[in-house]
């Protein structure tokens, strides 16, 4: 996601390391989750998606300057339950025929720490789009190596204000927490 290259600011800015061009990285999925956890009765359904892209831009002189884009195919959406997944990919819920991916853009990175910040940026998800703020943190030196790491985790998300709600019967029955905590984990690579 976008969040990936605003990471990459805060984190090249916290180190001090400067260069003179920007840098490009690509999310790498073999090595990276983009997870959600949302409670229902007394447990916690624990899914994720499977098939996401993502490119971080890094000026290391200009933190401010740096970006990160990301997207999410809905279809990709695995909770390990084949029945489940099929109905939350339904016209009832996400509606991949209509809105078939998850994207995020940021707009803005503020540097918390020396390996962590906060980037806000635009979520666009079941058509809707709202700002969310993107909590950071660098699980690796941001160095001169081909690769970097980070944990990224969100206030929790409310499924009303993307609409994304079940009929009004079976939201009453379900027992479905309105909100959704998402837990990510980005390995980035240098873009050739």
């Amino acid at each position: 996601m976008r969040i990936c290259n605003v990471i990459a600011l805060f984190i090249i800015a916290g180190l001090g390391i400067t260069a003179s061009a920007k840098e490009s990285y690509t999310f790498d999925p073999s090595g990276s989750t983009i997870g959600f956890s949302v409670h229902q009765f007394l447990g916690t359904t624990r899914g994720k998606f499977t098939n996401f892209s993502g490119r971080i831009e890094v000026d290391r002189e200009h933190p401010e300057n740096s970006s990160v884009t990301a997207q999410m195919d809905v279809r990709s959406i695995d909770t390990r339950i084949k029945k489940r997944d099929d109905h939350l990919r339904s016209a009832e819920f996400f509606n991949v025929e209509k809105f078939p991916r998850i994207t995020f853009k940021s707009r803005s990175v503020k540097r918390i720490g020396p390996q962590s910040g906060d980037i806000l940026g635009d979520l666009t998800m079941h058509g809707v789009t709202k700002p969310i703020t993107l909590h950071v943190k660098l699980l690796t030196p941001m160095n001169e190596t081909a690769r970097t790491r980070w944990s990224v985790t969100t206030d929790p998300i409310t499924r009303r204000d993307f609409n994304l709600m079940f009929a009004p019967a079976a939201e009453s029955v379900s027992g479905i927490s309105q909100t959704v905590a998402i837990n990510i984990e980005i390995d980035a690579k240098r873009a050739e």
